[in-house]
Formats: C-alpha cells, structure tokens, sequence
C-alpha cells in the first residue's frame, strides 16, 4: 500500500505539472520551433560583439544594437545614463500593458568579463562556435545549421558572455516575441532594464537607478542571471550574496635576486604571502579570520525548509568535477552559499614552465574575492581581513612602501579594497510577488522547480532594493551549470535557451 501512494502521488504531481503549462507556454514553444534558425543568427551576432565594460567603443556598440533590436519591438528605448559618459549605460525599455495591476522590471546585463583568447580550446571569445556537446564529453565544431537543417537541442554555442549574460538579455527580448507574434497579452506592465557594467562591479548603478527613480518604479525587479540547479531542474533563487574584492602584496628584496646566492637569507614574498593565505583558512576550507560570521543573519524557517527540499548532488558534482573532497567541515554545497567565503582569485610572483628562472621575486602579489550574505556589511568585511593581516605582523598600507619603511618594517603589506563592492541582498520567500514568481515558473517545467535562499554568485541587487525603497529581487536563472561562467570556453546549452524563452513569457503572463 505504502508503495502504491508514492506511485499516486507521483502521478498525480506529473498531472499537476501537466496541467500548469497551458497559457502561454504551449503557444511560445511553437513560436520558438518555427523560428529556431532566426533566433539562433540573431544571437549569435549578438555574441560576435565584444563586450567588456572598460571598452568603451564596443561596450556602446552592444548598448546600440538593444537600442536598434527594442525599437523594432516598439518598447521605446532610451539610453540611462550616468554623468561620466564613459560609463557604460543601461539600456531601457517598456511595455504597458491597459488594466495591469502589476509592474515587473526584468533585468539582465550585456557586458561581460575580460579574457584571454589564448585561453579558448579550438576557439575565440567573441568568434561564436557551435560544439555537438560540452567540451568536457568530447563536443565537436560544426558548422552553424543552415534553414531546414535539424537543431539539436544539446548542441552549444561557445562565446563570452553566451550564458552570463547575453542569453538573459536574449530570452527576456525573444519571449516578449512570441507573446505578440501569437497575439498573447501580457498580464503586467513591462519595463527591460538591461546593465551595461555588472561584470565591473556595477560602480554607477546606483547613480543610474537614482536619476531615474520616477521611471523604475515597480513592483518587482525580475533577475535573469546565473545557472540552474546542478540537477538541471529550473530553479527560483530569493538572494544573491553581496561581493567584494582586494588586491594584496606583499615585498621582498628592491631588486630580483639570484637564488643560489641569496636563496635561504633574503625572504621570498612568495613564500610570506603564502604563508599569510595560510593562516586565513583551516584544514577544511572554513575562514579562520576573528568575527568573519559574526554578523550573519540566520535563515527562516522556510529557507531552511527549501534547502533541505532541494535535491541533494554534490557526489554527482565532485564526479562531474573530478574532485575527491570537499570544504566546509561536511557541510553542503547549499548549506555553504550561504555562508560568507574568502577565495584566492589569482596569485603572481615570479615565472613558471619555460619562463621559470633561478630568482626570488621581489612581490607576490593576490586577488582575494570575499562573497558576503545577508548581515555582513562590505566595509566591515574588509575591515575584519585588515585587521587579520596586522594581526600576523603586517605593516599594512594602500600605496608601494617608501625606502625608509622597507627597512624599519620587516612585513609590509599593500592592501587595496577595489572599487564597486556591495552587500548580500535576499527577499522573502512568502511574499505575494515571490509566490506569484515560483507558480509562473513551475507552469514552463516539467519537473518541481527548486526554490532557494541565495545564489552563490553575486548581483548589484542590495544596490536596486536600497535605491528603489525596498523592491523586491527575484532572480530566475536559465543557463547550465556547466557553463563555464567566468572562465574561457563559457557556453550555453540550446534546450536552456529555448527554456528561457518560456519561462520569462509565463513571467510576463503570470497572475
């Protein structure tokens, strides 16, 4: 008996998900499969722009063609702009949708972060290449289908900012799409706000969303960034942590010095800064730093009942990963996003492989990226690591040291907090607008959607609630989570971009 209730109540949650995707969802998907090819040149053209917030000319070219691509739309586009006109602008649009009760603002950004091409396997960042399957299980380049030819869902597009985040900006684009082109009414007032300078750590946001406070006012903003769950399952994520990043160098001699010679007698700052990074952490990963968890703000109820609902796959991500242990003292992945963390982003001193010479350097020199959740405060964050490191001795100052304190200090640290660091931000799970979020997207899967606290990654949006009196922040992923978001050969998966596309048109029709 026991049994065959669980096999009733599998069945009938398999009905119940059935019956949740009409409305929009089975008129968008006929939409996308008649205009697959359409869709796909015109992301990938989308993708062939390069795309760092630094490069001023490129960045503006990508700002012009959402210009160009929302005025096709009739969303009446304009730039928003900060008061230095090097700053990348967001590019907005609108919607409005007569008798709407509610405003939604769906935010995505277009600029991506820098690389390296020579870093790529068999292809360039802003040169899109479509592979059979991912890297990691032997994915091959072919060409891009011609009309007619067959597209197969598994097939990935390689380029930046493929999954982080120009497929957010395209599927939010490409569902109001189908919508009109099958002559579906959205059920809410529309407004596209699309970030240029996200990946720099969104510096002017702030400004922008200030200056424009009339026209951003809403009921919700709606975040299309980051993946789904590891299990593929679609997923409603109510936080994002707060981020924050410092540069760090430590000296040794003036000059490079030969390593016979001097080897044992003048200190190497690679080994003092290695030792310093040392004392930062334990064993088991878990930050060693006085007070670093101090101020959290413990979960609720019912984020913890969330996360214990998730699926749990973090053997099948070490499998995947290829990584026999773990950090965090046996805690889970799930359990640890919503921790504060300290990462070595990068470390540099001296020369490897062919480069390698018989020297010690004369710094070493890291990028530490501190991830803050809900209670820690960037500034007392940062505060906390200054402190740890004059706690080990450090002379710590924000500028290279003067001959006079290389010799009365016999540790000296350079500690620069980077611009654009803001703070964890998370929205209640109950809230009307969040259950409203959760049934529009569980009517565009098959599969229970995942509800979660907080994503590992971070967004500007404790910037958008502080600025805009508290609005609520949503944020509904779409790319896989092995979309080598960040790093070279970044990708996206094609059936995860047709997914997005319905789930943003359930959104703009949710009740």
């Amino acid at each position: 008996m026991k049994r065959s209730g669980l096999a009733f109540a599998a069945v009938l949650l398999v009905c119940n998900l059935a019956l949740a995707q009409t409305g929009a969802v089975g008129p968008v998907r006929d939409f996308r499969t008649q205009s697959e090819h359409r869709l796909l040149s015109d992301f990938v053209r989308f993708l062939a722009m390069p795309n760092v917030a630094s490069d001023t000319v490129n960045i503006r070219r990508n700002a012009d063609h959402l210009v160009a691509e929302m005025q096709k739309r009739g969303l009446k586009p304009q730039l928003l702009e900060a008061a230095d006109n090097k700053v990348p602008p967001v590019v907005y649009g609108e919607w409005i949708t007569p008798g709407a009760t509610k405003t939604v603002i769906f935010y995505a950004h277009y600029d991506g972060q820098p690389t390296e091409a020579a870093d790529w396997s068999g292809s360039k960042p802003w040169e899109p290449v479509l592979r059979t399957a991912s890297l990691e299980k032997g994915g091959k380049i072919i060409p891009f289908p011609k009309a007619g030819e067959k597209i197969d869902p598994e097939w990935r597009i390689y380029a930046r900012s493929a999954s982080d985040d120009k497929a957010g900006v395209f599927a939010i684009l490409s569902a109001f799409d189908a919508l009109i082109a099958k002559g579906i009414k959205p059920t809410v007032n529309i407004k596209f706000f699309f970030e240029g300078e996200e990946e720099a750590g969104s510096p002017n946001l702030r400004e922008i969303l200030t200056k424009h406070k009339e026209l951003l006012k809403a009921d919700a903003f709606i975040v299309c960034d980051g993946p789904v769950h590891q299990s593929g399952r679609k997923q409603v994520v109510f936080g994002v942590r707060g981020d924050v990043n410092v540069d760090l160098t430590v000296y040794g001699a003036v000059r490079p010095l030969h390593s016979g010679h001097y080897g044992n007698w003048s200190p190497n700052p690679a080994m003092t800064l290695a030792r310093l990074l040392a004392s930062m952490k334990d064993a088991d990963g878990n930050v060693t730093i006085k007070g670093w968890n101090d101020d959290v703000e413990p979960l609720g109820p019912v984020e913890i009942a969330a996360i214990r609902e998730a699926p749990r796959y973090d053997e099948e991500i070490k499998k995947q990963l290829g990584i026999a242990r773990t950090e965090g003292s046996g805690k889970s992945l799930l359990d640890l996003i919503n921790l504060p963390s300290l990462n070595i982003n990068g470390f540099k001193s001296g020369d490897v492989g062919e480069q390698a010479r018989n020297v010690i350097p004369t710094t070493a020199t890291t990028v530490l990226d501190l991830r803050l959740v809900k209670g820690n405060d960037h500034i007392r964050q940062v505060a906390k690591l200054r402190r740890h490191i004059e706690s080990q001795g450090f002379y710590v100052i924000d500028r290279d040291p003067t001959p006079d304190e290389r010799l009365k200090h016999p540790l000296i640290a350079k500690f620069i907090h980077i611009p654009g660091s803001y703070n964890a931000q998370r929205t209640k799970m109950d809230l009307p607008i969040s259950l409203s979020v959760i049934k529009a997207v569980e009517a565009a899967s098959a599969e229970p959607v995942v509800r979660m606290p907080s994503l590992g990654g971070s967004l500007p949006l404790s910037i958008i609630t502080e600025t805009l009196d508290g609005v609520p922040t949503i944020s509904v992923p779409i790319a896989n989570h092995d979309n080598n978001q960040h790093a070279e050969n970044e990708n996206i998966r094609l059936q995860n971009l047709w997914d997005g596309i319905e789930i943003f048109a359930s959104l703009m029709t949710m009740k």
